[in-house]
């Protein structure tokens, strides 16, 4: 049982909980994706302080660390960082597509396919199965008519999330179904606990946001 700091800001709006064995105790969410960090910042302080709570009482920090949103990715890691080393506590990051597989996990009936829209006719992908598994390692996918026609020929298929529109538009199989919702740290909560008990710590010094595709910064 720990009492775990939930951080999300990967895809389209930034949010917090704090959770406690596995189940949220208060949450924040701005949908707004400009001014997302001093929000942030702010938020968890004022939530603290109105639930009678000290920061310090967390046992670790957890991060939805990508893919996603290069910005969000870099807020979301950065504001993490800096309050486990303040507080000295460890710092625990979530595949941000596992997440969301989670998310709606309950709804699927076999396979399910979170996706991530990463702009014109790509997203960021991967597959699992029900209990989360891993079918196919997450991938930056440009999208065609025919890109899960084998995987649909004999599985269904729960699709998810911000990229699912664009898909949506080109398919029609009976076994694609096809749900838009959005995640936040809420969703979380259970699978950070999981990781704290298995002590599943990222380095607090060198982990990066899993960004999946390479960075290019402009001067």
């Amino acid at each position: 049982m720990a009492l775990i700091l939930n951080i999300e800001t990967a895809i389209d709006s930034a949010s917090f909980c704090v959770a406690d064995d596995g189940r949220s105790v208060f949450s924040g969410m701005n949908e707004s994706r400009t001014g997302q960090a001093a929000w942030l910042h702010q938020a968890i302080k004022e939530a603290f302080d109105s639930n009678s709570l000290k920061i310090n009482n967390i046992h670790a920090v957890s991060v939805s660390n990508g893919p996603g949103s290069y910005t969000g990715l870099r807020v979301g890691l950065s504001t993490a960082k800096g309050i486990c080393f303040a507080l000295k506590k460890p710092l625990i990051c979530i595949n941000t597509l596992k997440i969301m597989a989670l998310s709606v996990a309950i709804k699927a009936t076999d396979l399910i396919c979170p996706m991530i829209d990463a702009r014109r006719m790509e997203v960021f992908t991967a597959v699992y199965d029900k209990n989360l598994n891993v079918f196919h390692s997450p991938e930056a996918m440009v999208l065609t008519e025919a890109r899960f026609d084998q995987l649909l020929s004999s599985r269904k298929v729960l699709f998810t999330g911000n990229g699912t529109g664009k898909f949506k538009n080109l398919i029609n199989n009976p076994n694609a179904d096809f749900v838009e919702d959005n995640i936040s740290a809420v969703d979380m909560a259970p699978l950070s606990e999981k990781y704290f008990i298995n002590n599943e710590f990222s380095d607090l010094a060198y982990t990066e946001p899993y960004y999946l595709k390479p960075v290019y910064l402009h001067n």
